[in-house]
């Protein structure tokens, strides 16, 4: 069958690749599912694995079969398979368990490891090819309806966990109630953590870079939410008394103390989510943003990854946006890829103009 792979550590490698068909066997005691590949998102992730910055091939292999955010339908299963059955649609999740604690309580996206186990990134092949097989408890079954958007649900999984994770650290205050809440960056983990917060009923500010109009502003201001151009309008600016709650998605890590500096509340909780693997350099007037974050008593984490909690979050959000707001989802996915064959396109087509999301497009149900 095919699938795209890499050579990790070899810039543009990306290939179609012939590989062997896996067997609901390859699971042992009677517990794999056989799942066909449907669609397959793409993010920066898949550029950086591809020009070679990071990405890691399975023990005892040279190539890497890429892709983490999938959607599938359930094929075949093994006998001793009682959670799924054959026509269920369902997402993989990302990561899978290592030896330290946190991976043997199902919580691998918490790993104390240094070698993580990670779909299509690190150690564990992934999902752009046409069949897989996995375990059950590494399967989100997602209700037929959502199907046509359930491409998203891994993305949203990343939002889900951090605003999860925002609201259990801010239970040490006891009777803490965000109000409002600010995102940085309109892409497409900014929008759906939007997505999200809105759903909590929050008042919610995005800033993105770009000037308004342009389909992430309106898909920002079709959810009751507002939107601000970095352009026009500084963080500082915008403030406007400060946020309960700050969710960064930007990938730019300089704006990070822009909104420690500028953004945030009293008792207020700032969430990073971005990945930055380069070498940017910024000056900061550490003394103030110090002496802030201490008197007013502000919290600020980093979030990876997602496990089986947020992805079932991920569902509920998803289905009630469909209910509240037919239709916003499909707008999001905005560049289909149709076949394996075409995945150098997928790859080009990353951070084009108008992008959202792109996606290849494997097989239908």
């Amino acid at each position: 069958m095919k699938a795209i792979a890499v050579l990790p550590g070899r810039a543009d490698s990306a290939r179609l690749t012939e590989i062997a068909k896996p067997s609901v066997t390859d699971i042992p005691a009677g517990r794999g599912v056989l799942v066909r590949v449907l669609r397959v998102g793409l993010d920066g992730t898949d550029k950086e694995i591809n020009a070679a910055e990071y990405g890691t091939a399975p023990p005892g292999e040279d190539m890497l079969i890429t892709g983490h955010e999938s959607l599938g339908i359930v094929a075949e299963t093994g006998p001793a398979v009682t959670e799924l059955a054959p026509g269920d649609y369902v997402v993989a999740r990302v990561r899978r368990a290592g030896g330290s604690l946190y991976d043997l309580i199902d919580t691998p996206d918490m790993t104390t490891d240094d070698a993580y186990y990670e779909h299509g990134i690190s150690r564990v092949h992934g999902f752009l090819t046409e069949y897989y097989v996995e375990e059950p408890r590494y399967l989100i079954r997602v209700p037929r309806q959502l199907a046509p958007v359930a491409v998203l649900l891994e993305p949203a999984s990343i939002a889900e966990k951090g605003i999860l994770e925002a609201y259990e650290i801010q239970r040490r205050l006891k009777v803490w109630q965000p109000r409002r809440a600010a995102v940085l960056g309109a892409g497409t983990i900014g929008l759906l953590a939007t997505m999200i917060l809105r759903n909590r009923g929050l008042e919610v500010t995005v800033f993105g870079l770009e000037e308004p109009p342009y389909l992430n502003s309106e898909l920002v201001q079709a959810l009751g939410a507002s939107y601000v151009s970095t352009k026009q309008h500084s963080l500082r600016e915008a403030a406007d008394g400060g946020y309960d709650l700050v969710f960064e998605a930007t990938g730019y890590s300089p704006i990070v103390f822009d909104a420690m500096g500028g953004l945030l509340a009293k008792n207020g909780v700032l969430i990073l989510s971005s990945i930055t693997g380069g070498t940017r350099r910024t000056e900061i007037p550490a003394d103030a943003i110090n002496l802030d974050f201490v008197l007013g008593n502000k919290v600020m984490f980093g979030t990876v990854n997602a496990n089986r909690e947020h992805f079932e979050a991920g569902v509920r959000d998803l289905a009630l946006t469909e209910a509240q707001h037919p239709g916003w989802l499909s707008r999001l996915l905005t560049h289909p890829i149709h076949g394996l064959d075409h995945y150098a396109e997928a790859l080009d087509a990353l951070g084009a103009p108008g992008a959202i999301k792109v996606y290849v497009e494997i097989a239908t149900a």
